[in-house]
């Protein structure tokens, strides 16, 4: 089973409204979102045996996330629950898909996670990532599950997701990133997630980075650049890229979530959920799980919102 902890909470994404004066407010629609829920409800899409790790409001929009990962077939039995309102992200699509977020987290339910005594026997991953590790009390609740898991030979997953809005600190966080990477066998951003932790700028080495923190302990660093495609620097076959996959993009929402589920879908597919295994791989394996994890993804982009795709619509 793998397991996702994080955050659910509830986007607020804009609907197009024709004929709208310049000077009308935006109509929002409420979906269901957040880099850990859509991670584990992809996963459950395409037909992995998840887990959701996670406190979750006893609101109506709590109710909805739950409803959400039980039809894509998640177990929910670590969810903790609580009165707290649910956390609401407001998105600002741009004219090329891409999204940005304004957040509404204070006492929200999600910030109040604590650990749990232990994970589902069979757990074989641990995916966390973006808001949970940053908002306290529950980042730190987070940070401890993923270290004692990396500790008891969980195979662990990385994707900070950064948004830098709700970082108090940057360079505080970026010295507690390089504190996770050695209980991280995969890693996965951005190249703009990338940048901010390195703190350099577009003309900047960012490969030497990638190096170093691959060097600090994970088997393999997956890097997403949009229509571009993916990349991955591992251990055992170096760099390996594929071509994005062509797509009407209706916005990114959850495309990154997309790729991070399809990633530890396939690798259980082919039984290589371990340290070892990944840092194993070759070019041409790599090859295949970076390019069904395109295919996710252009999939994902296709719709509005987080809508990641059924294991059917790949294997069509």
């Amino acid at each position: 089973m793998i397991v996702v902890a994080g955050e659910a909470l509830i986007d607020l994404v804009p609907a197009p409204v024709p004929s709208a004066p310049a000077s009308a407010l935006p109509q929002l629609l409420p979906q269901r979102g957040g880099g850990p829920y859509n991670v584990a409800v992809a996963l459950g899409r395409l037909g992995s045996p998840t887990s959701f790790c996670s406190r979750v409001s006893t609101d109506a929009f709590g109710t909805a996330l739950l409803s959400g990962l039980r039809d894509a077939g998640v177990d929910t039995a670590l969810v903790q629950r609580g009165p707290e309102p649910t956390t609401l992200a407001v998105a600002d699509v741009g004219s090329d898909g891409s999204a940005g977020y304004g957040f509404y987290t204070e006492g929200t339910a999600d910030r109040l996670f604590a650990l749990p005594p232990a994970l589902p026997d069979g757990a074989t991953a641990l995916s966390v990532g973006t808001c949970s590790l940053v908002l306290e009390p529950g980042a730190s609740a987070y940070e401890a599950l993923l270290r004692r898991e990396s500790g008891n030979g969980v195979f662990t997953t990385l994707d900070p997701n950064i948004r830098a809005g709700l970082i108090a600190d940057a360079d505080a966080y970026r010295e507690r990133f390089l504190s996770w990477l050695p209980h991280v066998a995969l890693l996965k951003f951005s190249v703009e997630d990338a940048r901010w932790l390195a703190d350099i700028g577009s003309d900047g080495d960012l490969e030497a980075h990638l190096a170093a923190w691959l060097e600090r302990g994970p088997a393999a660093i997956v890097l997403t650049r949009g229509g571009d495609g993916l990349s991955v620097w591992s251990r055992g076959a170096g760099r390996v890229s594929v071509p994005g996959t062509s797509v009407t993009v209706v916005d990114t929402i959850g495309a990154g979530d997309t790729v991070n589920a399809a990633l530890l879908h396939r690798l259980r597919e082919i039984d290589a959920l371990s340290h070892a295994a990944v840092a194993g791989l070759g070019v041409e394996v790599w090859r295949d799980v970076l390019g069904f994890a395109a295919r996710a993804a252009a999939l994902t982009c296709s719709r509005s919102g987080a809508e990641p795709p059924y294991a059917w619509e790949l294997s069509a």
